[in-house]
């Protein structure tokens, strides 16, 4: 199917969006696949091969973890925290996976643990750096059912060896939209000849498969897990799990800033503090991301507070908000995700939101640019305007690694989210003060973020072997 806004925010849970929710899905799609072959009542033993990024860093990313549950039968945007926690727990108690069981008490009991996966941390598969390969064997060890996946980012999974089906797939279904656009200049000439704003375009199109009121409700329940994820994490305290000992700071962020504008209510805030504000929402998500909680994928998990800072800036700080109605400020929400969405379908087929095949360009980036279109489209831009935003936004991304320490998305990532929100929000300011026209495009800083990735070495790729995952002792 063509990406759609539902595709880019999609509800899951951390640290990662490809290195967890990613293999999360590929597993629970195997082991539906595993129980449909038949194949699950005369299998003997079960196989996962790791490779690339997934095995480098899949530890710190919670891979592993992820897998099991997927084999489990549980999917990113269905299972809850707690079930998390309760499911992991049973397996390293009893040293027993459920396989294909999804709690139904129907899937296949099987001695299975972490430790029984197998890494290839310096084997890449040809399709993509984080590949992974599971396979069910009978007891005379003849393979009964195999498949290979690739996490490309974001979430999304990708069969080996049906790359070209699902490209065809793709291009058929936009045949389908009302208005398709691959490239901002594709999507500005839209605009242009229909008179109506880059969110109008996205709208038009999404309501080539649901509703107008599904997509609306849809939004809306996006923006509500990411505001009770950070309700979630202000609760809170203590230190990151992981072995960094990073001390959570939104808490006690949260608490000075209630106590410095005492003004503060749930619909004004002192203007002069909104970067406070947005620091402290992008590192509410982030830290919530980094314990495994619940979060929403924007468009992926690494980058997650971004867009929901930048949309807290718009409907706390932007002229004549503190006086709107709520349909109003549910209006600005609807139209921020639309416009964020429509520039990172951009970026999913034109380049890549994968940190692992072009560095936190693609991720932080992105999610930078999104949310800079995002803000400059309810602050009253014209779409060339967002368009310059959004250029603006990644322009000053690009060539930015992915190199966690140890693994974990803390170091740099958390901070990384509440500098790139501030850059989205200037950019907006930026663009929203010419009039449109720019020197460079929106499309040929998306060709140069994805040159710059193809280029880029792979020890800055998410690999941990270089940059700050090397060159700062984790403990």
């Amino acid at each position: 199917m063509a990406v759609g806004v539902f595709d880019l925010f999609s509800i899951g849970i951390g640290p990662s969006s490809s290195h967890t929710v990613g293999p999360m899905r590929a597993a629970a799609v195997f082991a539906d696949e595993l129980k449909q072959s038949g194949a699950l009542d005369r299998m003997d033993s079960l196989r996962v091969d790791l490779y690339g990024s997934l095995a480098a860093t899949g530890r710190g990313h919670g891979t592993m973890t992820a897998v099991l549950l997927g084999l489990e039968g549980y999917h990113p945007e269905l299972i809850l925290p707690d079930e998390v926690e309760e499911r992991l727990a049973s397996i390293a108690e009893t040293g027993t996976l459920q396989l294909a069981g999804a709690g139904s008490g129907e899937g296949r009991p099987l001695p299975y643990a972490v430790e029984d996966m197998i890494l290839h941390p310096l084997t890449v598969l040809p399709r993509h750096t984080n590949g992974m390969k599971f396979s069910v064997s009978d007891a005379e060890g003849a393979v009964l059912y195999e498949a290979t996946f690739f996490s490309v980012g974001g979430g999304f999974i990708v069969r080996d060896g049906e790359e070209d089906a699902a490209q065809k797939e793709l291009d058929e279904s936009k045949k389908e939209l009302p208005l398709p656009f691959r490239t901002a200049a594709e999507l500005l000439g839209r605009c242009q000849s229909k008179g109506l704003g880059i969110s109008d375009i996205m709208l038009i199109n999404e309501r080539a498969s649901r509703s107008e009121e599904e997509i609306r409700d849809g939004l809306l329940h996006i923006w509500s897990v990411m505001e009770n994820c950070v309700a979630t994490s202000l609760k809170r305290e203590g230190v990151l799990p992981g072995g960094l000992k990073v001390r959570r700071r939104a808490p006690d962020w949260h608490e000075r800033l209630l106590k410095e504008n005492p003004g503060h209510d749930a619909d004004y805030h002192d203007p002069k503090y909104w970067q406070e504000w947005v620091n402290l929402i992008a590192l509410a998500v982030n830290e919530e991301n980094a314990s495994g909680g619940r979060v929403v994928t924007a468009p992926t998990n690494g980058a997650a507070g971004i867009i929901p800072a930048v949309l807290y800036y718009a409907l706390h700080f932007a002229p004549g908000m503190d006086k709107a109605s709520q349909q109003d400020r549910d209006d600005v929400v609807v139209k921020f995700l639309l416009a964020a969405g429509a520039v990172g379908v951009l970026y999913k087929e034109q380049a890549s939101i994968s940190g692992a095949e072009v560095g936190c360009q693609g991720e932080v980036g992105s999610a930078s640019s999104m949310a800079a279109a995002g803000l400059a489209e309810v602050l009253g831009g014209s779409p060339p305007q967002v368009e310059n935003a959004a250029e603006i936004a990644m322009e000053h991304n690009l060539g930015l690694t992915c190199d966690p320490i140890g693994g974990l998305v803390q170091i740099p990532c958390i901070e990384r989210n509440a500098i790139a929100a501030a850059k989205a929000i200037n950019a907006a300011k930026m663009a929203l003060w010419g009039d449109g026209t720019h020197r460079v495009s929106l499309d040929e800083v998306i060709v140069t973020m994805r040159e710059t990735g193809k280029d880029m070495s792979s020890k800055y790729k998410e690999t941990a072997m270089g940059g700050l995952a090397v060159n700062v002792v984790e403990c």
